[in-house]
């Protein structure tokens, strides 16, 4: 049984959404593990509709570690319950991984092992093959490119969920108490002593995952609105550039007219310019009413997350 002590070496922080089966599979496989110094698991139910938090309690009665069940009141995303999991965490270093088993306890050793040997604040997992659907593949490559744009992060740096933090780090992040938490860009904004280790990839043991288009574009709006104002430059360069095509499409017409003496009834030219510019116009106020509403829902308290009970697994003597 490993050694329990009031401040664990290591604390793993797993979110839960509709995990199925492999909700026993995940905690079967922190029975028999033995780490010196201690270590902690914190389960966040992330408002699962499949009855993952119900069955969570019961099941975490007889583990032979602290385990601390988080479960969440409504759904906010997985960065916003990964964050109220870190805010759960006591350990020396925090080791976030996936409900579905697709990164294996002894990989996360790995992590760890890593994180000591060299003092990172941040070490992040990459594959030679991830058993992801092609799908979610792409959307994570990219996530990656976008966020090498956007956030100055390294360009050899894969963007992974699975990862081992500092203590210090974690204690920087959990700061943050904004509506749209994006992990990765924390970290970016937060420290440059950042470390990569290649780890073994597996199939997911069971169910399906709950990636989708429509968290893919929350999560790219929340790098773009919250932790980069390259969309309002880009504003700016559009706006220039449809000011120049105009002055443009000026001298044009003024040529004609003074020196040709030709005057051109242009009514589907027109047309088509009117719907160009308006389009621009519109888009770039968009883009200022997107960074002025989620200031607003910021300033106004929006929550990050809400808790509905926190339990914690009986002591072990």
């Amino acid at each position: 049984m490993p050694e329990l002590t009031s401040k664990p070496l290591v604390s793993f922080v797993v979110p839960l959404y509709n995990t199925g089966n492999s909700l026993l599979k995940l905690l079967d496989s922190f029975r028999g593990l033995s780490i010196e110094g201690g270590y902690e698991l914190i389960l966040v139910n992330d408002a699962s509709p499949d009855g993952t938090g119900d069955r969570v309690p019961a099941l975490i009665v007889d583990m032979p570690i602290p385990v601390t069940f988080v479960d969440m009141a409504k759904n906010f995303g997985e960065h916003a319950a990964v964050m109220e999991g870190f805010r759960h965490t006591q350990g020396q270093y925090v080791i976030n991984l996936d409900d579905d088993l697709q990164n294996p306890i002894s990989e996360a050793l790995k992590l760890l092992e890593h994180i000591r040997k060299t003092n990172a604040d941040v070490v992040y997992a990459y594959y030679d093959e991830k058993k992801h659907h092609w799908f979610r593949n792409l959307g994570s490559q990219l996530t990656s490119t976008i966020a090498t744009w956007l956030l100055d992060k390294p360009k050899d740096l894969y963007l992974c969920s699975f990862r081992a933090h500092s203590r210090d780090l974690i204690d920087r992040i959990i700061q943050y108490h904004g509506p749209y938490p994006y992990i990765d860009g924390l970290i970016l904004g937060a420290t440059n002593r950042i470390e990569r280790l290649l780890v073994a990839h597996e199939e997911r043991c069971d169910g399906a995952s709950g990636y989708t288009l429509r968290k893919l574009v929350r999560l790219w709006m929340n790098m773009f609105f919250n932790f980069s104002i390259m969309p309002l430059r880009l504003a700016s360069v559009m706006g220039t550039l449809l000011c120049g095509i105009g002055l443009l499409m000026l001298v044009v017409v003024l040529i004609e007219h003074l020196l040709y003496n030709r005057d051109s009834p242009g009514w589907s030219s027109l047309m088509a310019a009117i719907s160009i510019f308006s389009g621009g116009q519109l888009m770039m106020l968009g883009v200022i009413g997107e960074y002025v509403g989620r200031a607003y829902m910021t300033v106004s308290g929006k929550p990050q997350s809400l808790v509905r009970k926190v339990l914690k697994s009986p002591s072990k003597s």
